[in-house]
């Protein structure tokens, strides 16, 4: 083969690999809005008053018989979520190596998830089961989605690309979330403009969140490729059930990570810490309407705040990255959190000026260290175990993730202040690091048998 033959080869490598890295990409632009939109912003502040509106004199709902605060509910339904979650991404994990169709997968998990999220639209009155349902239902399904497509980062980008091509997705995704962020403002202000309640206002944004997940999956779904790998086509085959295979294989998983203690010191690390950040996600609107008094526009301009420096912060630590490594910029990171929520407990209430300082805090770390974990962690996976490997990385992202929610409520639950609860999670950031410092990631890349590398 001539080396003109040679380098036309890889330029066309390097045009179809640019392609599915865009594609990619589009699939945080899709999915974003969901944990945006829905999760941050409207979602737990509105099922939180469907409750109070269904709880009793004492301030209780009662599910399946169960006595439960009407303030910790969403909290609680999250933390479901994920266990759901839990027991559904070894399985499909499992099944995408196995057949090395990630596709077909990602497709069903986001359209389930974008199914459940435009049936909010039918969250009224009193139904706070429903809507803890569709909860549980959107949020698990959006866990296997991810899972799946963080398995393509090892797949479309070199080693040395990953640190910018992870950081770029999550700059996508916050640009989705502010573009709707503007678009759901413009509509809950003006609602009576529109000729809408409130309540209709904030069901629409609910359910508008799903046809854009749905319909931007398009993209990512045309443009990603499957590949099956030398170990999918050794492992069980076509004829094996669909669960007692992937049971199967999950217990080869977890034997085979036993192999990369490295790995799984990684994953402890980042299963603590961001716990932490998947609790602020997720519990930062009802501790700005509960305990700061502030109304739904201040919350959503807040956010869209944090959605427009996460993009900024995304790809800045994605270059920072490049100077001292993925893993000095994550525990840069960590001591900005620490700093940042600890701070959010003085926040006098009233006082949207405060509220926005910490915001900015949060959107300027918020995705660059998620970004920098995923890109990270995708040096530390054993080549043809992708989908495997990113099902436990996504149970630590989601999995541990039921128990800053839970403490979160828990705390709430038993003080009956949003303060005490918001100041519990500063123990994750601290814990997280620790446990980070102490990993030699040059040492556990090679362990995994994957190239060290020059900056990491």
């Amino acid at each position: 083969m001539s080396t003109e033959t040679v380098r036309v080869g890889a330029a066309d490598e390097a045009v179809e690999r640019r392609r599915e890295q865009r594609g990619w990409y589009f699939y945080d632009w899709a999915c974003s809005v969901y944990s945006t939109s829905v999760l941050t912003v409207f979602l737990g502040p509105y099922l939180t008053s469907v409750a109070e509106s269904a709880a009793d004199a004492d301030g209780f709902v009662h599910p399946l018989g169960i006595p439960v605060r009407a303030g910790s509910f969403f909290a609680y339904a999250v933390s479901l979520s994920v266990i759901v979650a839990v027991v559904v991404m070894p399985l499909v994990g499992s099944a995408a190596d196995r057949s090395g169709r990630k596709k077909p997968l990602l497709a069903a998990a986001a359209y389930t998830g974008a199914a459940a999220t435009t049936g909010m639209f039918f969250l009224d009155g009193d139904r706070y089961l429903l809507g803890g349902l569709l909860l549980i239902v959107a949020n698990a399904a959006q866990s296997v989605a991810m899972m799946l497509y963080n398995a393509y980062l090892p797949q479309i980008a070199p080693p040395e690309e990953r640190d910018a091509v992870s950081s770029r997705g999550w700059a996508f995704g916050y640009a989705a979330g502010s573009l709707v962020l503007v678009a759901n403002l413009v509509l809950y202000s003006a609602h009576d403009r529109f000729g809408v309640s409130e309540t209709t206002a904030v069901r629409i944004c609910l359910a508008a969140a799903g046809l854009w997940w749905g319909a931007f999956t398009l993209v990512p779904l045309r443009r990603l490729r499957d590949r099956r790998s030398a170990s999918a086509r050794t492992a069980a085959g076509p004829e094996a059930g669909a669960t007692s295979a992937g049971l199967r294989q999950l217990v080869a998983t977890v034997r085979d990570m036993r192999r990369h203690p490295l790995t799984l010191a990684f994953l402890l690390a980042y299963l603590i810490y961001n716990d932490g950040i998947q609790t602020v996600i997720s519990q930062a609107s009802v501790y700005g309407s509960e305990e700061l008094g502030l109304g739904q526009s201040t919350l959503i301009a807040a956010v869209l705040l944090v959605q427009v420096l996460a993009v900024a912060g995304a790809l800045t630590m994605g270059r920072l990255a490049r100077t001292y490594g993925a893993k000095r910029t994550i525990l840069g990171s960590l001591v900005a959190w620490t700093v940042t929520l600890g701070a959010g407990y003085f926040l006098p209430a009233g006082a949207p000026v405060w509220f926005f300082v910490l915001a900015s805090g949060i959107g300027l770390v918020l995705g660059g260290s998620q970004a920098l974990s995923r890109s990270l962690f995708s040096h530390l996976v054993p080549p043809g175990k992708e989908a495997e490997y990113f099902s436990a990385y996504e149970m630590s992202d989601r999995g541990m993730s039921w128990l800053g929610p839970l403490l979160f409520g828990v705390t709430y639950q038993l003080t009956g202040s949003y303060r005490s609860a918001i100041i519990s999670l500063v123990a994750f950031f601290v814990i997280g690091f620790a446990l980070l410092a102490r990993v030699p990631v040059r040492r556990a890349i090679e362990g995994a048998g994957n190239p060290v590398p020059e900056r990491i």
